[in-house]
């Protein structure tokens, strides 16, 4: 009994030499944690010091980038609104463009450039309506015409064996297809007395009336142009029979009547025409035709009563004529004898719309007084650049 009191007796100092080691651990532990926290807050307290005084110092050279940007747009706006209303020149003239190799936004043949707005503004009514811009291949160039280079033929090939010559293989064909831009005009003309009304919206007023001139002349000339002082349009090459069909020529299929479409299966030419744009074309196939024959068309019935012509499903989405989406433009032929009233292929590969982005006014108060002409110009060009991609239909027997 006494031996094991002893024994017991005996452990304790090594116990409570543990638990006072443990004790001095954490305390030590906790004593390095919080200066490490200290150390934090004194690196985050130093940050936010730097932050501040750079914001200050920000806010007392110049704004944002952002706001910067907008400070850039809003005069070019406002100084043209004032040009516009009164002919007060000077804030343009002292203007700077952005990315302009001048330093005013005056062109060298006369007039001011439009600010971005309105100029978006009527592109944008140009992209929107019913023309072959919205299908065709746009581009922007700064010179005063666009090449584009054609590759229209293939790399000769054939079978080769171990031990006979190879012979040699045809020669692909480069051509170079140049669009010459052309000048498009606009001249309004509005009364002093509403330009001084601050109610009416100038801008808005004269983008409308641009855009709906733009829009009549180039649509008219990218159907029926003959590229003298104006684009060339698809219904000018000459037209061949699709059987007999040459670069540089547009093939067309008959409708097989003299004056209209077949009296019988009418809607088997609407089929060759599309069967006549190869393969690879066709997968991006668009129709295009004015509304009267579009009122035509659309009562074609297949061998099993079913109308080729479907209506969109969605608002805003094209009709459909045998899967493939129509556009509707005003300036194709009417339905009569040797006319060509519908064309179909893939646009964006075959026409190519080329423009200058700048859009630019002049401001003549003298020579319809007491009204306010304003004459507006921009350089645009259009011409075929795969003749093998558009087919037309045409009113004729054979």
């Amino acid at each position: 009994m006494t031996e094991t009191k002893a024994r017991a007796g005996e452990g304790l100092p090594q116990a409570q030499t543990a638990a006072a080691e443990a004790k001095a651990a954490m305390t030590g532990f906790l004593t390095e944690f919080n200066r490490f926290q200290d150390e934090v807050k004194s690196k985050l307290k130093h940050q936010e010091e730097r932050l501040t005084m750079l914001n200050a110092k920000t806010m007392s050279y110049g704004r944002p980038a952002l706001s910067a940007r907008a400070e850039t747009e809003a005069p070019h706006q406002k100084a043209f609104n004032a040009y516009l209303r009164t002919g007060d020149d000077d804030g343009l003239r002292g203007l700077a463009l952005e990315g302009k190799a001048m330093s005013t936004t005056i062109a060298a043949d006369g007039g001011y450039l439009v600010d971005p707005q309105t100029a978006d503004r009527i592109r944008s009514m140009l992209f929107a309506t019913s023309s072959l811009r919205s299908v065709a291949n746009v581009v922007q160039v700064e010179a005063s015409s666009f090449d584009v280079i054609v590759d229209r033929s293939e790399v000769g090939s054939g079978w080769a064996t171990e031990t006979a010559a190879t012979t040699e293989t045809a020669t692909p064909i480069i051509e170079r297809i140049s669009i010459k831009l052309h000048e498009l005009a606009a001249m309004p003309k509005a009364s002093q007395r509403l330009l001084d009304d601050s109610a009416f919206d100038v801008e808005g007023w004269l983008a409308e009336k641009i855009a709906t001139r733009f829009i009549r002349a180039e649509a008219a000339a990218f159907i029926s142009g003959d590229g003298v002082d104006k684009p060339r349009g698809i219904l000018d090459p000459t037209k061949v029979a699709n059987a007999s069909w040459t670069w540089g020529n547009i093939g067309y299929v008959p409708t097989g009547a003299a004056s209209d479409f077949a009296t019988t299966n009418p809607a088997d030419c609407i089929v060759n025409l599309v069967y006549a744009l190869g393969a690879d074309y066709r997968a991006n196939g668009t129709f295009v035709m004015n509304s009267k024959t579009v009122g035509a068309v659309r009562k074609m019935k297949d061998g099993d009563g079913r109308f080729l012509w479907s209506d969109g499903l969605a608002a805003g989405e094209p009709s459909r004529l045998m899967g493939y989406p129509v556009l509707v433009c005003e300036d194709m032929p009417d339905v009569g004898a040797n006319a060509f009233p519908i064309a179909f292929g893939d646009f964006r590969a075959a026409y190519t719309v080329a423009e200058r982005p700048d859009l630019r006014i002049l401001r003549d108060p003298f020579s319809a007084k007491p009204n306010v002409l304003f004459y507006a110009n921009k350089r645009v060009g259009g011409d075929i650049t795969d003749y093998a991609a558009i087919k037309l239909l045409r009113v004729a027997v054979s």
